[in-house]
């Protein structure tokens, strides 16, 4: 117990130096940026003219030199406080605990999803392999690799929303609708559907691949045979002896895209109107809302690495054998 709290203080102190690091270079690209807000929100506000603009630099400390301004920056995000958008005259943690809710919900559904699929696909492939069922998996794994994510969703949402009428298009609710309790959350799983199948049969097919080569791999292994000589059935090798072996670069993977998924859902977001950070990223910088997209970058950020570290302890758990170093 004390060698894993070391291993996570450890990490948690790799993670801190790696976040700053993060914060610093997103601040610099982000400004690296051609636009400029002022000149945005000028615009929008039908008073393009040199002095508004000047006004509204100076009110917003865009006319500081960038070193000021990053410092300002960091020292508030260490004290948790990650701006105000000069957009939307809001908190960026306001802007962000409205819109993160709808993503975690959809990734975090798409994620276990293609995982869970995608294991059990890898497995039946590599246990009927040279058969139809492991070359239907395949065909079906690089098509859904292959093909684009958005084009997927837009013959999705034709097919089971315009030609059948089964599911809802876009939205993550019925407007209007007035739903409470499970009739609200049966109404947000049916608006769930399609973008969470849209965005998990991406990853699934990686998932099947990959559990299907490992497994055939770690299948050929000298423990494997000396599990067969004694006698054990078919699914005890396969769940205790070959999967359990075969599935660490598949966590692997996982981990590094579980983190990934957040900040990745920009094209399901956008194609199905679900209002989550992904969508929100699109619209800051489109309206060159520094401090949100800032803000959606630390978030993103930091679950990334969050994600790395539980891969680790995973590692642990699922084999023993593996001790990870701090």
């Amino acid at each position: 117990m004390l060698g894993f709290a070391q291993l996570f203080a450890s990490r948690l102190v790799k993670a801190a130096a790696i976040l700053i690091a993060i914060v610093v270079m997103n601040f610099f690209l982000v400004h690296a940026a051609p636009g400029d807000p002022a000149t945005v929100m000028a615009g929008e506000a039908g008073a393009a003219d040199e002095k508004f603009v000047t006004q509204l630099r100076e009110q917003f400390g865009l006319d500081r030199p960038l070193y000021e301004q990053l410092g300002t920056y960091i020292g508030k995000v260490v004290q948790g406080d990650l701006g105000f958008s000069y957009r939307q005259q809001r908190p960026v943690w306001d802007i962000l605990a409205e819109r993160l809710p709808a993503t975690l919900v959809l990734t975090l559904t798409a994620f276990i999803l293609a995982l869970a699929a995608g294991v059990a696909l890898g497995t039946l492939a590599a246990v009927t392999v040279g058969t139809w069922a492991d070359s239907a998996i395949t065909v079906v794994a690089l098509l859904a690799y292959a093909t684009p994510i958005y084009w997927i969703g837009l013959m999705l949402s034709l097919l089971f929303s315009i030609q059948l009428g089964w599911l809802p298009a876009f939205g993550y609710e019925t407007i209007g609708a007035g739903y409470t309790g499970l009739a609200h959350v049966a109404d947000v799983a049916v608006h769930l559907i399609l973008p969470v199948i849209t965005l998990a049969l991406f990853y699934m097919a990686g998932y099947a691949r990959l559990t299907r080569a490992s497994m055939l791999e770690v299948r050929s292994l000298d423990f494997v045979k000396t599990a067969k000589a004694k006698g054990l059935t078919q699914g005890r090798i396969v769940t205790r002896h070959v999967l359990r072996n075969a599935i660490l670069p598949v966590i692997t993977v996982a981990g590094i895209q579980a983190g990934q998924l957040v900040g990745g859902s920009i094209l399901i977001e956008t194609v199905f109107a679900w209002p989550g950070i992904g969508r929100l990223a699109f619209e800051a910088v489109l309206q060159r809302d520094y401090q949100v997209l800032l803000g959606i970058f630390l978030v993103t950020s930091v679950m990334v690495i969050l994600f790395n570290i539980l891969t680790d302890i995973l590692y642990g758990l699922v084999d023993p054998r593996i001790q990870v170093s701090q």
